[in-house]
């Protein structure tokens, strides 16, 4: 199994996203560069965070028109796994493979710190391996999730966690189809406990990982 981790200009978590996925058994990481429309073949796509295009003009507006989006789009059209962290999750918003937009922090200022997560759903393709409330950081200047129309959530700030004022405490949202989610915190900063105190996070990529066995052991159903 193969996940493809995305890279662009001012991507800066692209190969701790990378040393997450390897740490699950059986499941490969490969970085694909955001001027290349080849996929490789991967099972799943991860849009990591850090600073795209230096977030100049939008955070995530840039991004979105790079040519590796035109084939996650593809992608996701097909019911592949997509997973946005972060910068991640506001390229996909820009690309309208989610709903909503993330809008600059109240305090306008950059924030960093440890947060808890309540699963809204724990039977998904990126939870079903979670526990139901995980601690994992979060670090960001433009995290306030909102949206005019109601949304899918999957994660919730835990009461009292909200950093950043995103509406209802909403943490990650995901499209109709059930195969898109934006994550504003950051799980493959939360896969070591040595390192954050929190192993937390590894369980999001471990779901998916479940998800696609599960997938590819179950025959398809004969039409008619």
């Amino acid at each position: 199994m193969k996940f493809g981790i995305l890279r662009f200009p001012g991507t800066c978590d692209e190969r701790d996203a990378a040393g997450a996925v390897g740490r699950l058994d059986g499941v490969e990481a490969e970085i694909l560069p955001h001027h290349d429309r080849d996929l490789r073949g991967v099972d799943a796509v991860i849009v990591p965070g850090g600073f795209s295009y230096g977030d100049y003009l939008r955070t995530g507006a840039i991004a979105r028109f790079a040519p590796v989006m035109e084939s996650v789009t593809e992608f996701a059209a097909a019911g592949g796994i997509v997973l946005g962290i972060c910068n991640g999750f506001q390229i996909l918003c820009e690309a309208g493979l989610l709903p909503g937009a993330l809008l600059p922090n109240p305090s306008l200022r950059f924030l960093f710190r440890q947060v808890r997560l309540s699963v809204v759903d724990p039977e998904c393709a990126f939870t079903n391996a979670c526990p139901l409330t995980l601690s994992v950081p979060v670090k960001h200047t433009t995290g306030r999730y909102y949206s005019p129309d109601p949304v899918d959530v999957v994660f919730k700030y835990a009461p009292g966690e909200n950093p950043n004022g995103s509406q209802d405490d909403i943490a990650g949202v995901r499209n109709a189809a059930g195969n898109v989610l934006g994550l504003m915190p950051h799980p493959e900063h939360a896969v070591d406990p040595l390192c954050g105190g929190s192993a937390d996070g590894l369980t999001i990529f471990a779901s998916i990982a479940a998800h696609l066995r599960a997938s590819a052991s179950t025959p398809a159903t004969p039409a008619g």
